[in-house]
């Protein structure tokens, strides 16, 4: 499943409206990149992470 290992971001839905306000089934992804960090043990994980999560970097990348 596409979700965020420290914000636990994920999918989201909700409507697309047209102009006209039409409503359309729609999904909004999470911006995940996968990376390498080290666990409280200090250990490698291979984890997705949001976009917003790097920027923070409240988490060490190994």
């Amino acid at each position: 499943m596409a979700k965020c290992y420290i914000t636990g971001k994920t999918t989201i839905t909700g409507n697309k409206r047209s102009h006209a306000l039409n409503a359309t089934r729609r999904t909004w992804k999470a911006n995940l990149q996968t990376v390498h960090i080290k666990d409280e043990n200090g250990h490698v994980k291979k984890v997705k992470v949001s976009a917003r999560a790097m920027k923070k970097a409240n988490f060490e990348r190994a």
